[in-house]
């Protein structure tokens, strides 16, 4: 018995039991009873709120879609005349400056026909010069014509009047007049009468031959005129032959090559100009504080690391939908409202020197509208 424990250490241990279960029972501090952790989260919150409200204050004054690429008005280059191609003098995506000679039809055909054209140009205008001198030469013999009139009129008129004298005397004194005498009078009255009758007649003739000259002259112009007229066409048709750049840019989507048969109208290859925009197609109800003039910053995709710049040129009148092929009828069937997108027009003010920008690269445009 003496071995086991006695009273009084049992007494002690009790206690000690006690202590341990209250000290588990003890509760946690709460979030309130640390000030450290609630000054952190309202840091913390705070910061967000305003990091929040300078985000928005700077997003507002922007404007920005991905619905956006490069424009241009692409020019295609079709034959006007039908032919064989011998030269091709550019290559694919090559520049080029307006008017330069970028393909070479067979002309043999067109150069045979300017040839014809000039032949019967010239020979109208020959025909119109042989009428001249006609001309010419009819007025000098109608003035000689009308001297020999005005010599016939007083050989005619000295001749009556010699007639009329023997007239008178043989009236007066039948002897004093000879009957030969008398003859020769009336003869010769009739001879110079027939010699100023066939002056005249010379004389009209020759005015004839006058105006018979001078509308030849009027005629041949005609044909002269015909003539060059069809020596334009001609060689308008000849000028065909040679296709120029009408504007400078860079050659695309050639298909044509030396030794290939063209027709009129069959497009050989485009040309992208040197000119180019963005079209941005904006929703609606973002164009309320967008203006021309508006600086805008645009990132393309082709140049990520180039910095461009430009400005709004133009917002159209009238949402994209308006425009197609069939438009949309509203007043049948049942409606649903979609905002619609309205292209908007942006001149690059500062394009990339190394960057190969084309239509239909997309662009990210961030317009300043506040």
């Amino acid at each position: 018995m003496g071995d086991g424990p006695s009273d009084a250490d049992k007494a002690d241990a009790a206690p000690d039991d006690g202590d341990d279960s209250q000290a588990d029972a003890k509760p946690h501090k709460g979030l309130l009873q640390r000030p450290v952790l609630l000054v952190v989260i309202g840091t913390i919150l705070i910061l967000a709120l305003a990091g929040g409200v300078l985000f928005w204050l700077h997003a507002r004054q922007f404007q920005s879609t991905d619905d956006a690429f490069i424009d241009a008005h692409i020019v295609r280059l079709a034959p006007q005349t039908s032919g064989r191609v011998t030269q091709v003098l550019i290559g694919d995506n090559q520049r080029v400056e307006a008017g330069q000679t970028l393909v070479v039809i067979d002309s043999a055909d067109a150069e045979t026909r300017v040839a014809q054209a000039q032949a019967q140009r010239a020979q109208a205008q020959a025909q119109v010069d042989n009428a001249r001198v006609s001309i010419a030469t009819n007025q000098a013999a109608y003035q000689q014509a009308q001297a020999d009139l005005a010599a016939a009129q007083v050989q005619a008129e000295n001749a009556a009047r010699d007639l009329a004298r023997y007239r008178l005397l043989q009236s007066l004194n039948p002897a004093a007049v000879a009957a030969q005498q008398l003859d020769q009078a009336q003869t010769q009255a009739r001879q110079t009468a027939a010699q100023r009758d066939s002056a005249a007649k010379a004389a009209k003739g020759r005015a004839d031959q006058i105006r018979a000259s001078q509308t030849q002259v009027s005629a041949g112009e005609d044909q002269v005129r015909a003539a060059q007229a069809q020596l334009n066409e001609v060689g308008i048709n000849l000028g065909y032959s040679r296709i120029v750049a009408p504007v400078a840019g860079h050659v695309a989507q050639m298909s044509v090559a030396a030794g290939n048969y063209v027709q009129p109208g069959t497009e050989m290859l485009a040309i992208v100009p040197l000119d180019i925009w963005v079209t941005a197609n904006f929703k609606e109800t973002q164009l309320d504080l967008m203006r021309p003039g508006q600086k805008v910053a645009l990132k393309v995709d082709a140049c990520p690391g180039d910095k461009i710049e430009g400005h709004v040129d133009s917002i159209q009148r009238g949402a994209g939908q308006a425009f197609a092929i069939l438009p949309p009828e509203n007043a049948t069937g049942n409606y649903v409202k979609v905002v619609q997108r309205v292209p908007v027009k942006i001149l690059i003010d500062n394009p990339p020197k190394d960057c190969p920008l084309g239509p239909g690269m997309s662009v990210e445009p961030q317009v300043r509208v506040r």
